[in-house]
């Protein structure tokens, strides 16, 4: 017998198990959705997870393709963009039910075309930017390259990678140029390191295709500022230029540049140094010119330069040897020197300079001196008086004792040399002898001790005129 069954007249009817939630699986939509990038296809499938990690794999190669620019990682965007629309597809195509919703497609569109448009006009931009940037360089203008690329941003450095690469290279090298101009500027100061270091930055950017025109702008920019308004420092640059080993490429056509400016430079910085007294270095250019550029319109100059600054130093020489004191010998009396400009010993007075024995050469006539080497003809070298030729002999009694001394008065012997100024040479070694009267009324002389006897040999008593009757021989003919 069946128990019976009691029931609460106010319990509601238990209800049906609700079905499992199903999404509708488009194809199409998801490999749209999938080919934005952000795994929207994923998230239209109800794949979460794969949604998130499609996304950070796109950030993370993103990333890698902005800091890298590689054609490589751009090559891996485009695999990953069609490995995502495939593989949405491949899920939504396995699933059930296959249906198409117009809903989710219109999601995928509204997602998918601002992003790929977005990268299209950016890439075309990125492209446009470079385009700038590469005909501003093949115009070598480097300010019209940084104007250009200035224009670059993140959205480029993504969608445009490779190319604004590029872009930031030319950019790198202008910068290197305009390190390079201002070492060379340094340079034209004779600053042989600094145009060391700029002209190994113009090898090095050179060696990049394309740089052949901003390379060549700057090194316009350093020849045009030769010369410089320093001769000398002129000539050092010219010099380095001519000396730079050859690279067989534009930077060659400096040592052109050089040869060009340094004959000037060269007869410019020996006039300079010339007159600041380096005649051995003004000298030098000069010869420089005449070695290096004989057939060159300055030849002329140069060659009298090179005589002038001969005689400078002689001259200079000349009254080295000739420091001293005028009652002295000087070395010039043993190491004669010429100074070729002099004027020769000719007829007439010959102006000379007077070494030794002062008590008889300051009794010559000023018209026969001369102060300086360069206004004189003759240098003479005066040696110390001894006794000549005897003149007169006469008997001397003494007062106090009355004994009779004989005594020989000798004319006054000067050994005497003449050199020539002009050329050094000793033209006259001689002793000359001066004349004088003898036997005066009354002789004085000192004596010593118990001796009363006067010497027995005097010089005769001379005068200015017999001093320059001897010396007049020497030097006037």
């Amino acid at each position: 017998m069946d128990e019976p069954t009691y029931t609460t007249p106010f319990a509601p009817p238990p209800r049906p198990p609700e079905p499992p939630r199903v999404h509708h699986q488009d194809p199409l939509a998801a490999a749209l959705g999938n080919a934005s990038l952000l795994g929207v296809g994923y998230w239209l499938l109800g794949r979460r997870a794969l949604a998130v990690l499609s996304l950070l794999g796109t950030v993370v190669l993103v990333s890698l393709l902005a800091a890298t620019a590689a054609w490589g990682y751009e090559i891996a965007a485009l695999v990953w963009w069609v490995a995502l629309g495939a593989h949405g597809w491949f899920l939504a195509s396995r699933g059930v039910p296959r249906v198409a919703s117009r809903r989710q497609r219109l999601i995928a569109l509204c997602v998918t075309v601002p992003v790929l448009l977005a990268v299209g006009l950016l890439r075309y931009d990125a492209l446009r930017i470079g385009q700038d940037v590469t005909e501003a360089r093949d115009k070598g203008d480097c300010a019209a390259v940084f104007r250009a690329q200035d224009e670059v941003w993140a959205g480029h450095r993504v969608a445009g990678a490779p190319v604004s690469a590029r872009g930031d290279e030319v950019v790198e090298d202008c910068r290197n140029l305009g390190t390079a101009e201002v070492l060379l500027d340094r340079g034209l100061g004779n600053d042989t390191e600094a145009l060391e270091r700029g002209f190994g930055i113009l090898t090095s950017v050179l060696r990049e295709p394309g740089n052949e025109r901003t390379v060549g702008t700057v090194l316009d920019g350093f020849l045009d500022g030769l010369p410089t308004d320093n001769p000398c420092g002129t000539v050092g640059v010219t010099d380095w230029l001519r000396d730079r080993e050859a690279t067989r490429d534009q930077l060659d056509r400096s040592a052109s540049t050089a040869d060009r400016v340094a004959p000037a430079a060269l007869v410019a910085c020996g006039d300079t140094l010339m007159q600041g007294d380096d005649w051995q270095a003004a000298r030098a250019h000069y010869r420089q010119l005449l070695d290096e550029y004989p057939d060159d319109g300055l030849e002329s100059r140069a060659r009298t330069g090179v005589t002038k600054a001969t005689q400078a130093i002689e001259l200079d020489n000349v009254r080295s040897l000739l420091t001293g004191t005028q009652d002295e010998q000087p070395e010039y009396c043993s190491r004669p020197a010429k100074y070729s400009a002099a004027k020769p010993m000719g007829k007439g007075t010959n102006r000379a300079m007077y070494f030794g024995n002062t008590e008889y050469t300051n009794q010559l006539p000023g018209n026969w001196k001369a102060t300086d080497a360069a206004r004189a003809a003759a240098v003479v070298c005066v040696g110390e008086e001894d006794f000549g030729t005897s003149v007169q002999t006469c008997p001397y009694q003494s007062q106090r004792s009355g004994t009779i001394t004989y005594v020989t008065f000798h004319r006054i012997a000067i050994p005497v040399r003449v050199y020539e100024v002009r050329t050094g040479k000793l033209v006259s070694r001689r002793t000359i002898q001066i004349s004088g009267s003898s036997c005066p009324a009354v002789l004085s002389y000192v004596t010593w001790g118990d001796e009363d006897n006067p010497p027995r040999n005097r010089y005769v008593n001379d005068s200015s005129s017999d001093v320059r009757n001897a010396f007049r021989p020497l030097t006037n003919r």
